[in-house]
């Protein structure tokens, strides 16, 4: 379970347009929500941390509110990100997906999906849950950095570089360090929110 689902987000920070946040997500409803309900919120929730590994793969090359527009065609096409299911697929499945706009229709991508559910499980069998073997990488405890701007925000750390290369070690795809990084604050392994931003956490 997230934090999210014990309260640590207020229920106002959904409705209140003028909420001080970080710049990027203030374009529109659904990147406020995402900005305040999960972004840089610690997650512990394996099925929701295989939905962000999808997610972040697929925005490669996109921008991120395309991907969070298709998240309930994701949602839909993945078997709401059971990777159980989706380790399962097939080249009819995978081509059922290819077919559906709800997502991003490429190829390599949807490819990815499936065979990153594979190696979940694996890490799953291995570790006991996916997020054990993540949050080992930061001694269970999220970093909280204290950026002032946007420029202050890295596109990629020693952390990231570190948990990209086990990924890809194990199998994992589309987990480059700066889609990586991108999983690891998406996820609250790192809060980068800006020091202004009324969803920053206290540190530690």
């Amino acid at each position: 379970m997230s934090d999210v689902d014990s309260g640590l987000v207020p229920d106002d920070s959904l409705v209140d347009p003028d909420l001080p946040r970080c710049q990027w997500a203030v374009s529109s409803e659904a990147m406020m929500r995402y900005h305040d309900l999960e972004w840089g919120v610690p997650s512990h929730d394996d099925r929701h941390l295989y939905e962000m590994l999808v997610l972040e793969g697929a925005q490669a090359g996109l921008s991120w509110s395309t991907i969070l527009n298709k998240r309930e065609g994701y949602r839909r096409v993945f078997a709401e990100f059971d990777p159980a299911v989706v380790a399962e697929f097939g080249e009819s499945e995978m081509a059922a997906a290819l077919a559906d706009p709800g997502i991003v229709r490429n190829r390599s991508k949807v490819r990815s999906a499936v065979q990153n559910a594979r190696v979940f499980l694996e890490v799953q069998r291995g570790h006991g849950s996916f997020e054990s073997w993540l949050w080992c990488f930061v001694d269970g405890r999220p970093i909280v950095n204290r950026p002032t701007t946007l420029m202050g925000v890295p596109a990629r750390t020693a952390l990231s570089d570190l948990v990209a290369r086990e990924l890809k070690r194990m199998g994992f795809s589309y987990v480059g360090t700066t889609i990586t990084y991108a999983f690891l604050q998406s996820t609250g392994v790192v809060d980068d929110h800006l020091v202004s931003c009324a969803l920053k956490r206290a540190l530690p």
